[in-house]
């Protein structure tokens, strides 16, 4: 009996992540994450605060996940080839963000997270003049790995990354404004 009910059990949890890959399997090769909002600002006012990694403290919803993260800057103090490194205790993980394309109108990072996964992205902000404001797109885009897949078979990324980006605009909206 006691084997009959493990062999029960072994082929329901086998069927159970079949399922589950079979699922994963069908999710795209690639993700993307967008939002945007208009801030009463030129793009002039807001680029200094998304280039400059240590004014991320005003606004970066990351930077409040985990009191005791690490942070070490590197490269130029600004703009393109400026270094971000942090390592967490906590939720923030690990990783690494350095400028590629640093422009008024548009700064583009290369995204390396190196715990609780690796991932290799891209985050870019897009600042496109409106009126007497701008229009920032915050964006987050890269491969979506089998792990990745397999994780958005539970959870919706544009969601979770979603409202950490809409509180962010939120923030550095409140930055630029002031």
């Amino acid at each position: 009996m006691l084997k009959k009910i493990l062999l029960t059990t072994a082929l329901l949890l086998a069927a159970g992540i079949a399922i589950v890959l079979g699922l994963a399997t069908g999710k795209p090769d690639t993700f993307k994450v967008e939002r945007s909002t208009t801030i009463q600002a030129p793009p002039e006012k807001i680029a200094p605060l998304i280039a400059d990694f240590h004014r991320w403290g005003a606004w970066s919803p990351y930077e409040k996940i985990d009191p005791s993260m690490k942070r070490e800057f590197s490269g130029a103090p600004s703009g393109k080839g400026a270094v971000y490194a942090w390592e967490g205790t906590g939720n923030a993980g690990a990783g690494r963000m350095e400028i590629a394309e640093s422009t008024p109108k548009r700064v583009a990072i290369q995204l390396d997270f190196s715990k609780p996964f690796t991932a290799h992205n891209i985050a870019a902000f897009t600042l496109q003049p409106q009126g007497s404001g701008t229009q920032v797109t915050w964006s987050m885009e890269g491969p979506a790995p089998l792990v990745s897949k397999v994780m958005q078979v539970f959870f919706s990324m544009d969601t979770m990354i979603g409202k950490d980006f809409e509180t962010g605009l939120a923030s550095l909206k409140a930055a630029a404004e002031k």
